[in-house]
């Protein structure tokens, strides 16, 4: 079994900087490929970054350059580092799990939102 728990939304100026974690509780970190997802309200929920266990990335056209995910094996986590900030990166972020092994293993956490003013 696996839960994850996401910390580090809130309300930010536009340009500015927030960083999300998502701390994995479980013992089998290393066999899920880690992704954050956003929706913002009336909308679809988008894939906004993904890290395979061995460190490759791939992210949503309009957040590259701004956006940078990464985990850390030692501690568990994923995060998602948010730089220059959009009011339209304004939604509710999921951090998710997904088995490499197991295709129907998926896992979402309880999300967290993210503001930006303008």
């Amino acid at each position: 079994q696996v839960e994850l728990a996401e910390s580090g939304g809130g309300l930010v100026q536009a340009g500015g900087s927030l960083r999300l974690s998502c701390a994995f509780i479980g013992n089998t970190f290393a066999e899920y490929t880690m992704a954050w997802y956003r929706q913002a309200p009336g909308r679809q929920r988008d894939l906004v970054a993904i890290i395979t266990s061995g460190g490759s990335t791939n992210y949503l056209d309009s957040v590259k350059g701004r956006f940078t995910i990464s985990r850390d094996h030692l501690q568990n986590t994923v995060y998602l580092q948010m730089n220059s900030l959009k009011p339209e990166d304004t939604a509710v972020y999921y951090c998710n799990a997904q088995s490499m092994k197991i295709a129907t293993m998926t896992y979402w956490g309880q999300g967290t939102q993210v503001t930006v003013s303008s």
